[in-house]
């Protein structure tokens, strides 16, 4: 018995270990992922105020939608759970998003403490701050199992300086 609850909890501890370290976006030292990089709440140039919430239809929304900002910008996102359900905002590329939403189905209640991350309760707000090293198409999007599929993402386009 014991046997077989150590090789669970190794298969477990390494699907964690394997998925932080492939995505980079968990902590542990990857804190630089496609998107950018935390920033500095000093040099916040622009304030996004971001809305999470469900409609009565069932659908689960970002307001806005979409986001655009400048490479090398740093932004403040204000982020509010409007919503009666938990729900995350999650930065990062469109690939590592998909990765992640796998992840999440298979391990629900998994804690993030990631840098280009955050989960809030029904009623509470956070703030991420955050530099746009690279220019391209990202995502936005919440990767509480369900969610995305619910319309829960967006695109986040940071255009050339």
């Amino acid at each position: 018995m014991k046997k077989t609850a150590f090789a669970l909890a190794l298969v477990v501890a390494s699907a964690f270990s394997s998925q932080a370290l492939a995505s980079g976006s968990h902590s542990g030292g990857h804190d630089k992922v496609s998107v950018g990089e935390p920033g500095d709440s000093k040099k916040a140039t622009q304030t996004i105020r971001v809305t999470m919430k469900e409609t009565d239809d069932g659908k689960m929304i970002f307001t806005p939608a979409t986001i655009k900002v400048r490479q090398g910008q740093t932004v403040h996102f204000a982020i509010k759970n409007a919503g009666e359900l938990a729900h995350e905002f999650v930065l990062d590329d469109k690939a590592t998003i998909q990765e992640h939403k796998i992840t999440m189905e298979k391990f629900p209640d998994m804690e993030h403490d990631d840098p280009n991350a955050i989960r809030l309760e029904p009623g509470k707000s956070g703030d991420i701050y955050w530099t746009f090293t690279n220019d391209g198409t990202f995502e936005f999007a919440c990767l509480v199992p369900g969610h995305y599929d619910a319309g829960m993402h967006g695109p986040l386009d940071v255009v050339k300086k």
